[in-house]
């Protein structure tokens, strides 16, 4: 489920601009834009890439850019909270915009996710990660949890392990942020308790929702306690945690999660390749037997065993 309208912006992509009407840009200008220019930049780009009328479209001030005959613009996406921005280029002559991706290929994908301390499910050991930037209250989630347990887990065995991340979408759901910090605090000192919580609230969503913001957080706090109790935690000091409803731990994540592009959920990294929504299970393992028969790579360190 995404965050809000989904923006796809090509490899290489050149969008040409009207040359009819005035303009007070000569080639080889590299001066402010005139407000006809910048009508025309956000009009192509609200076209081409479908943004949705509640998405804003802000324009920087123009940059020397590395590419001869161009000018570097940033173009900010801006919805509720939450901003996106993207470089294009631009002529100098203003008839031309265009997008050039640079790609940072320094290190492996995978080495930039922090999975420090986060549960693990599967092989600890094994040659493919699967990292899932996840939502509780997600209806997709919930269908892709199920994909992956039990069947993927015990049709790959010992050769792959699952971590969640949180990427609650709090202005949607009401209720994903207090699911995360509830797994989070079962997390702290059991792994199997984190999972047992996450597989009972994706699998009964309706039930955790209740009928208001207040019973939602009533049943969250019910079942992460049963499970405390079930697997014979701390229950004091669970407690602690639960009241204190520290978002911390799950903001960075999130942050992190928007570093790397991620604006939906489910999220998916296999040994460091993207894939977004639900994915069927055949796809999955066309997907997993690729990562198993291209090595293991640089997987994440650090999970929590």
């Amino acid at each position: 489920m995404a965050r809000f309208g989904g923006i796809f912006l090509g490899f290489f992509l050149f969008l040409a601009l009207s040359a009819s009407g005035c303009s007070a840009q000569v080639p080889g200008s590299s001066g402010a834009l005139t407000p006809e220019i910048k009508r025309r930049i956000q009009t192509e780009i609200r076209s081409r890439y479908n943004v949705p009328p509640s998405i804003g479209v802000g324009l920087s001030e123009l940059k020397a850019s590395e590419v001869p005959g161009y000018d570097q613009l940033t173009v900010t996406f801006t919805g509720g909270t939450h901003n996106t921005t993207f470089d294009f280029l631009l002529s100098k002559d203003r008839k031309t915009l265009a997008r050039l991706e640079k790609f940072d290929i320094s290190q492996d994908l995978m080495a930039k996710i922090d999975v420090k301390g986060r549960p693990v499910r599967g092989n600890p050991n094994a040659q493919v990660t699967i990292v899932n930037f996840d939502d509780f209250q997600c209806p997709f989630c919930s269908r892709m949890h199920a994909t992956l347990f039990p069947g993927i887990l015990q049709a790959y065995g010992d050769k792959i392990k699952v971590i969640y991340k949180d990427y609650p979408l709090v202005e949607i759901h009401p209720w994903a942020m207090h699911a995360a910090v509830n797994a989070n605090c079962l997390a702290e000192q059991s792994n199997e308790a984190y999972w047992d919580f996450a597989d009972y609230v994706h699998g009964n969503q309706k039930e955790v929702s209740g009928r208001s913001r207040p019973e939602s957080f009533a049943n969250l706090d019910r079942i992460a306690k049963d499970q405390g109790q079930k697997h014979q935690l701390d229950l004091q000091k669970l407690q602690a945690c639960i009241q204190k409803q520290d978002e911390t731990a799950v903001r960075a994540s999130m942050a992190e999660a928007d570093k790397l592009g991620v604006d939906s959920t489910p999220t998916l990294y296999i040994n460091g390749e993207k894939a977004t929504g639900v994915l069927p299970e055949d796809v999955l393992r066309t997907m997993l037997d690729r990562a198993l028969g291209q090595g293991a790579g640089s997987a994440p360190a650090d999970a929590k065993k």
